[in-house]
């Protein structure tokens, strides 16, 4: 399903057609930077690219490889017909995401999405008590076409769903599980406290008071979700279902994280025993 639903995205709509207007922006990049829908990716550098070795695997991972870095780095042959553009483009737009993914770990990637995440490009937590922290984009998995992007919140340590649907088609492979623990690894003043106004200002534009109205009223617009107010659904069986986020880098647990996490969830076993105990006489 999000293999159809990216590939769809990224093959539709003119604004995806580069044969037609990529030549008025210098480059595949910018244009791919400059496309509705790709706010959430930075610029990779292009020694980055050019480095053979940064790419080590992803010849494996995309079709036509040679020909959709060509034209990434812009030096794919003009012989190339106009009708198998579109398919190459896909292919690109794949590379890239992969490439990305690689390169927002390295220090120099990490300083730049650091920008973004002062400037909260990527959005706020929906969550009240969060006091509009903002958000990092996180995937659920290393391989592409299988999860589509999510968005962490450092401060609740949970994650949600993109609200525009072009960032909610993005693979969540372009960003990989590890971007926002490793940012805050490596800048660990940025960890945003449990409670509390968050400590650093972002950097506002002039839109940031019609946002956070909007946001507001988002909120309260929200519905409850279906499957916890089914009829007949049990106290237990609602606590049982929750599924919890994971913090990973490089696929091991963040420790720090993990050690709170075994405690919550050594107090939600005993809480869920209660509310059996509470079900079983009868007094829920």
């Amino acid at each position: 399903m999000i293999r159809r639903t990216v590939e769809d995205n990224n093959s539709t709509g003119s604004e995806s057609d580069y044969s037609k207007y990529g030549a008025r922006i210098s480059g595949w990049i910018s244009w791919f930077l400059s496309s509705k829908g790709n706010e959430y990716f930075c610029e990779v550098e292009d020694d980055y690219i050019l480095d053979r070795f940064n790419l080590t695997g992803l010849n494996t991972e995309v079709q036509h490889y040679s020909q959709a870095l060509d034209l990434i780095t812009d030096n794919l042959d003009d012989e190339i017909l106009d009708e198998h553009r579109g398919a190459l483009d896909v292919q690109a737009r794949l590379l890239y995401g992969l490439i990305h993914a690689r390169w927002i770990v390295t220090a120099r990637g990490l300083a730049k999405m650091l920008e973004k995440y002062k400037r909260a490009d990527f959005g706020r937590c929906p969550r009240v008590l969060c006091q509009s922290q903002p958000l990092l984009p996180v995937g659920l998995t290393d391989i592409p076409y299988e999860k589509s992007v999510k968005l962490y919140c450092g401060r609740c340590e949970d994650i949600y769903s993109p609200k525009s649907s072009r960032h909610g088609s993005i693979d969540g492979a372009y960003f990989g599980t590890s971007f926002p623990h490793l940012l805050f690894l490596v800048y660990p003043t940025l960890i945003p406290p449990k409670s509390g106004p968050i400590d650093f200002v972002p950097l506002r534009t002039s839109g940031d008071a019609e946002s956070s109205r909007r946001n507001r009223r988002n909120r309260e617009e929200q519905e409850t979700p279906r499957e916890i107010v089914q009829e007949g659904l049990s106290t237990v069986a609602v606590a049982l279902k929750a599924e919890r986020y994971r913090p990973r880098i490089f696929g091991f647990q963040v420790n720090e994280i993990a050690k709170l996490q075994r405690w919550q969830e050594a107090v939600r076993d005993r809480q869920v025993a209660r509310l059996e105990m509470l079900d079983e006489h009868g007094l829920l």
